[in-house]
């Protein structure tokens, strides 16, 4: 119970949040408003579950906004060429690999730090976009937007598939032996590696992973409208940070869980729309959003102080 308090206490404030809209704002908890509010937040949970996996392993991947735009723009541009929907969706995950198999290569390999690899490919990546495009929309074919299907179906498909992932994920992290590997080395390193476990290949493979999960959650945002905008994936780093520090993923590594990024990111999702219901000032999101991180980091360092003392 200990270890799954913090996200235990996301979820209790995310309950009385949602209780109190069901007080005050009854109107909240209009269907079509919510469903189009999960179906925003669908691309940005699948990054915040590779964010996890990352975070648990004691890495950090600032990198991930920049290239969902990469790869988002470069599916974009493949649906347009009327390329196969199996080949462009392959294709963004592909992209996305690879750029987290080079985040990868940097960190466990060449041992640089990881906030320092990922801000340069972060960088990189959006410069090198932004000269290549020049601010252009990328206009997609008729039929791909929703998976072809009808507005309602695609939204509740996208939701649903983002869902599924984070419940494969929460088993897989729990009970195959990679997922033990992951929070072995998150909790010390040089304990794994006596233990039979090869750090630098853990490593590359959780930025893999996350680079993977990215350009899906790109393939999931391309099919939400009919043009791609270069700039789709500015700021979502921090916002995805944030879900996972607040879910309850220990930045110092070896603790969390999918459940807990869950929750972290259905509260400060959350926020924007309940000021709007209740009637308070819009400016009032960005610094509650702010104090529930700053709770979140706080609790996390006092629990490591107590443990050390």
């Amino acid at each position: 119970m200990k270890r799954h308090a913090r996200e235990l206490a996301v979820t209790g404030a995310l309950a009385v949040l949602l209780l109190a809209l069901a007080i005050f704002a009854p109107g909240f908890y209009q269907p079509q408003p919510l469903l189009a509010l999960a179906t925003r937040e669908a691309p940005v949970l699948l990054v915040a579950c590779g964010m996890t996996v990352v975070m648990i392993a004691r890495q950090i991947d600032i990198s991930v906004g920049s290239l969902f735009s990469v790869c988002s723009v470069g599916a974009g541009l493949l649906a347009a060429g009327n390329c196969p929907f199996a080949l462009v969706v392959a294709a963004a995950i592909a992209m996305g690999a690879v750029g987290g198999a080079l985040n990868g290569l940097l960190v466990a390999v060449l041992g640089l730090p990881a906030i320092v690899v990922t801000l340069a490919t972060m960088v990189a990546l959006r410069q090198g976009l932004n000269l290549v495009r020049q601010g252009r929309f990328v206009d997609l074919p008729e039929g791909l937007q929703w998976f072809g299907l009808g507005q309602t179906t695609g939204m509740v498909l996208l939701v649903g598939f983002a869902l599924a992932t984070v419940v494969g994920l929460a088993l897989g992290l729990r009970h195959l032996a990679a997922g033990r590997h992951v929070y072995a080395l998150g909790s010390d390193a040089e304990a794994a590696r006596l233990a039979g476990i090869r750090p630098r290949l853990v490593t590359w493979l959780v930025f893999v992973f996350a680079g993977a999960l990215t350009g899906l959650a790109a393939m999931l945002n391309v099919v939400q409208s009919p043009q791609v905008q270069p700039l789709a994936g500015l700021g979502l780093e921090l916002k995805v940070i944030a879900a996972v520090v607040v879910g309850g993923v220990a930045v110092s590594g070896g603790r969390g869980t999918p459940w807990g990024t869950l929750s972290g990111l259905m509260l400060l999702a959350c926020i924007a729309p309940a000021l709007t219901h209740l009637r308070i000032e819009a400016h009032w999101e960005k610094a509650i959003q702010g104090a529930i991180i700053l709770v979140a980091v706080l609790g996390d360092g006092l629990r490591r102080r107590r443990r050390a003392g």
